[in-house]
């Protein structure tokens, strides 16, 4: 009987340490990290506040990161510099958060600035390495990365190249920083070093969702070092009334004030002999931010309405050759399978730069049209036009006078 009661003593004396220390320093770390929010639900473009508490005199990052995923990809054409060569890697992705954001410590002030001043050179990994952020880089992480050996001949025949071996998880996390940067392009649509740590280790920050976030749930998680990370909280975005999240945008945004300029543009568009999308695509870029390969897909069905019904007017008095446009239809017809896979591979800065040189030469074109020698030659098209309405006004009035005696 002795010898049970001192084997019982033993083993809890010995394995009592064991099971306090066995959770590991993760759950520790999660024991000694909190984070809440004022309110479960969000309307429109309120602001979250969040409150939390951590060790004393550990800087504080809060990610704050949407449920709802959209696709981004990149071309990869900086120069290697151990080879002296371009690689030309597409990467792309599903899984970047349509909604992504990092608060930094306020102490972090002076490092965003500095990678505000480097412009279009900003990282997203410099800024997570300098501030001692990646600890709190958790969800972009975790995206499924792919690889493709790209090439100009591939992307003509419709293949984004040849597939690449997956990366391992330090390169995929490496991976999808360029891609955030793709996504949201500047540091501050990303980071803000808004997050108030007191000495006694209580923090406080405040996040004022964007006018464009998608609705649906949002996860917050506070962190202080890889093994000292919060549990996640979530809260609820609704949308405000008239407005409407865009899966393949990403983003939410108002539809009457798109369907007024289309309607203008369109117009404009089709008396002009066009469909309007030139003119509506930089318009959309400009006043709604919406990524250009969403804008320049988006467009083309868009303008099939318009072209139907300017086809069928200008059928109708009889403004068609049928020949020509059939013939520069075919041309388009290529045209149109090269540049969607040209669009998704090019960057936002190289669409408006060949965006910009195509409305150069268009306008160029368009006020040559007016020197005295093209007016004076305008002045025999519009004879030549009146022409061919006054044919389709005789040829419809004697249908008219026939049909009763077909009758």
């Amino acid at each position: 009987m002795r010898k049970k009661v001192v084997l019982l003593v033993a083993v809890l004396v010995l394995g009592l340490p064991a099971l306090l220390f066995a959770s590991g320093p993760v759950s520790a770390g999660q024991a000694r990290i909190t984070v809440s929010l004022d309110k479960e639900v969000y309307t429109g473009s309120q602001t979250v506040t969040i409150k939390g508490t951590a060790p004393k005199g550990k800087p504080v990052y809060i990610e704050i990161a949407s449920e709802n995923k959209v696709k981004v990809s990149r071309l990869d054409t900086k120069t290697d510099p151990k080879t002296g060569k371009k690689p030309y890697i597409f990467y792309t992705t599903k899984d970047i958060p349509a909604a992504y954001t990092m608060l930094l410590p306020t102490s972090d002030a002076m490092e965003f600035q500095a990678q505000q001043k480097l412009g279009k050179k900003w990282s997203v990994g410099a800024m997570l390495k300098n501030c001692g952020a990646v600890c709190a880089y958790l969800i972009p992480a975790k995206a499924d990365v792919q690889r493709y050996q790209a090439s100009i001949l591939a992307t003509i025949m419709g293949s984004k190249g040849n597939v690449l071996p997956a990366m391992d998880g330090a390169d995929s996390k490496k991976a999808t920083m360029p891609l955030l940067k793709t996504r949201y392009r500047w540091p501050e649509r990303i980071f803000s070093p808004t997050v108030n740590v007191n000495p006694d280790g209580t923090f406080s920050a405040t996040y004022k969702l964007p006018e464009s976030a998608p609705n649906g749930a949002y996860t917050v998680t506070a962190a202080v070092d890889k093994d000292t990370v919060s549990a996640p909280v979530t809260f609820t975005h609704n949308l405000s009334f008239g407005r409407f999240y865009f899966s393949t945008a990403g983003q939410s945004m108002g539809i009457i004030g798109p369907f007024l300029l289309s309607l203008v543009v369109c117009t404009f568009g089709v008396l002009i002999g066009a469909g309007g999308g030139f003119i509506l695509t930089p318009l959309l870029l400009f006043i709604y931010g919406l990524p250009h390969t969403v804008v320049a897909g988006s467009v083309l069905p868009s303008v099939l309405f318009s072209q139907g019904t300017g086809i069928y007017n200008y059928s109708k008095i009889k403004f068609i050759n049928w020949k020509l446009g059939i013939s520069v239809g075919l041309a388009m017809l290529v045209g149109g399978f090269i540049g969607p896979k040209l669009t998704e591979i090019i960057t936002l800065s190289q669409f408006k730069f060949l965006f910009g040189w195509v409305l150069i030469i268009l306008a160029a074109i368009m006020y040559w049209q007016t020197t005295p020698g093209r007016v004076a030659n305008n002045k025999k098209e519009q004879a030549i036009l009146k022409e061919y309405k006054k044919r389709a006004q005789a040829d419809a009035a004697a249908k008219t006078v026939a049909a009763p005696k077909t009758a």
